[in-house]
């Protein structure tokens, strides 16, 4: 047996590497540089923890989230592992402390924040640490951070190109779940891992479920998901700090424990409100993006938009924080027509140069195309990362495959009224022209005279919305930021306005079918998926509750998230298993030897 795997074993208690896991390590070992990419709850930690046990010296991981860093040492601590974290939350008598047991060889791993790690204080700790060959590597954790035009960037990351430069024999692994092909190469250039190995695993997360539902009423559509979803800890995204505290509030008036979060509200409330999302059960928490990014909790069963993200990238580094154990997991959005106008108008509005605005216009057209697209949600998802994939069986268009129908004329129509009006109104007027409504604005404009009015009554409102969707989706229409948001044709709207060339679109959604016509998320995943572990029985099901209960008590005695004692898929070990020695619970996984010397004798206690 190799000396990481028993490392693996005895530490964190598990049998087997996962995926390329094992090979990451010996690279590392090895002294040599890796980007990894892996998707959130494959085990990216690991790949670094194991080779700074093993290595001589510690492991500076640098990590971007401060509220993040304490539930990962606590959770190094609860497996033996001598581990701390460096920021700006902690006074000068506490960090002081912490670079004493750095320079003394007291730490195995230290977790810092990008700004402390490249301040020349705590680079003379490290230029002490190289000096004596104790300095075992470095870790950039959430790499994407790196890029310019991501959805992530912080600029003190670009900055950690420096530690290459300065200390160029300690190997470097960068980490991130999400980078499409333009942002891997931005963070090799910018971190100068040109010469590192580039470890890519599956990005599928075959225990989400996708689903995006046109958006009608989207209250009404969010409470009838989470009524599925009672009892269930999970997260709801909003564009807006103000919708943010509005969902909240509207939440806990319908009886949902729901917090909100958003850049907005002051630090300790924030911070309040993060450790109540991790370690308390059922929370919901309604957040702008502002909150997320490494989400350590397990047990989150699903991620709600309210508003389309800003790409595909952001879609899947947000959903991902959903079902990290493994266990199924929803993601589920409302879309709309504002959506995309608001998007484009944002994109064309901002100061950013021509060249990133052509990149985000791009990553806005594929997220768009993934939103309207009649095909697998999760292969298309795939194929942007570059991964070729077969239909899931466990998303909304393979569940309840969407129909299509010839749009050209519909098309047309829509088109003709934008001309005729000068290209100058947004979807609603034009709709309301279409159907023949003689609103005021319609009077004032003299518009009810166009050979186009009441030329679409034979589609609802509904319909016309998912037709101008469709047609600024698939870029025959754009939202003009100088006509206030007004409707204007592209080059690529002449062959279908012309009848040069026809259009197909997807019928408006139908509602949700009944649960007869959605297999439960156990069914779809039948083969699909390895890291399952062992399904509940009725019969275990008292004693993992019992087990839950003896967790949480601990839990909050320590201070620390339940997950970080245990997981819940550990829990369900145990309560099939039954294990009735201390060598026998070393045979479940997640519990390593530290854990079996802490809570062996109790566990088994219950157990018996």
């Amino acid at each position: 047996m190799s000396v990481p795997l028993k490392t693996l074993r005895r530490i964190f208690g598990y049998p087997s590497f996962k995926g390329p896991q094992a090979q990451i390590i010996d690279h590392l070992i090895g002294g040599g540089d890796a980007l990894v990419l892996m998707p959130t709850g494959g085990g990216k930690s690991l790949c670094y923890q194991i080779p700074a046990l093993l290595r001589e010296g510690v492991g500076v991981v640098v990590s971007p989230l401060i509220a993040l860093m304490q539930d990962q040492v606590d959770a190094l601590l609860q497996v033996g592992v001598r581990a701390a974290f460096l920021n700006s939350s902690q006074d000068y008598e506490t960090a002081s402390e912490i670079e004493r047991r750095l320079r003394m060889d007291e730490l195995d791993l230290i977790y810092v924040a990008p700004e402390r790690l490249l301040t020349e204080r705590f680079l003379g700790v490290m230029d002490y640490l190289v000096s004596r060959n104790r300095l075992a590597l470095f870790a950039i954790d959430e790499a994407h951070c790196v890029s310019q035009w991501g959805h992530d960037f912080r600029p003190e990351y670009i900055q950690l190109s420096a530690l290459h430069q300065r200390y160029p024999t300690v190997p470097r692994i960068a980490l991130t779940a999400t980078a499409d092909q333009l942002t891997q190469r931005e963070i090799i250039t910018r971190l100068g891992l040109d010469a590192a190995r580039v470890f890519i695993s599956s990005f599928d997360r075959p225990n989400i479920r996708y689903t995006v539902v046109e958006r009608d009423n989207p209250r009404r559509q969010l409470i009838d998901f989470l009524d599925a979803q009672r009892g269930a800890a999970g997260i709801v995204y909003c564009l807006s700090r103000k919708k943010v505290d509005e969902t909240a509030a509207w939440l806990n008036e319908q009886g949902i424990a729901a917090l909100a979060y958003h850049a907005g509200l002051d630090a300790a409330m924030r911070l309040h409100h993060q450790q109540r999302f991790q370690r308390e059960d059922g929370i919901v928490m309604v957040a702008t993006i502002a909150f997320g990014m490494g989400i350590d909790k397990p047990d989150v069963r699903f991620v709600a938009h309210l508003d389309l993200p800003k790409s595909l990238e952001a879609y899947y580094q947000e959903t991902g924080r959903a079902g990290r154990d493994g266990e199924p997991a929803e993601a589920w959005m409302t879309y709309g027509l504002n959506d995309v106008v608001i998007h484009r108008l944002r994109i064309d509005e901002s100061t950013a140069g021509d060249e990133q605005k052509r990149v985000e216009r791009s990553k806005l057209d594929s997220l768009l195309a993934w939103c309207e697209t009649v095909t697998c949600r999760r292969a298309l998802l795939l194929k942007y990362f570059s991964e070729e994939a077969t239909a899931c069986g466990n998303c909304d268009t393979c569940l309840d495959p969407p129909e299509l129908w010839d749009g050209t004329v519909a098309a047309q129509k829509a088109m003709s009224a934008a001309l005729r009006t000068g290209q100058r109104f947004g979807a609603g007027h034009l709709i309301d022209i279409l159907r023949g409504k003689t609103t005021e604005k319609v009077q004032q404009f003299g518009h009810a005279n166009l050979p186009t009015f009441g030329a679409g009554t034979d589609l609802d409102e509904a319909g016309w919305r998912s037709v101008f969707r469709q047609l600024l989706a698939a870029g025959l229409l754009h939202a003009d930021a100088q006509a206030f948001g007004g409707l204007r044709l592209t080059d690529a709207a002449r062959p279908v306005l012309k009848g040069e060339a026809t259009l197909s679109l997807r019928k408006q959604a139908r509602r949700l079918r009944g649960k007869k016509h959605r297999p439960s998320q156990e069914s779809a995943l039948a083969g699909r998926r390895s890291d399952a572990g062992t399904p509940l029985a009725a019969a275990d099901a008292p004693l993992f509750e019992v087990l839950r209960a003896w967790r949480a008590d601990l839990a909050r005695e320590q201070g620390v998230p339940a997950f970080v004692i245990l997981h819940d898929k550990t829990l369900r070990e145990l309560a099939a298993r039954r294990p009735a020695s201390l060598p026998d619970l070393l045979g479940v996984p997640g519990i390593g030897q530290a854990k079996a010397d802490r809570y062996g004798e109790a566990l088994l206690r219950l157990l018996l």
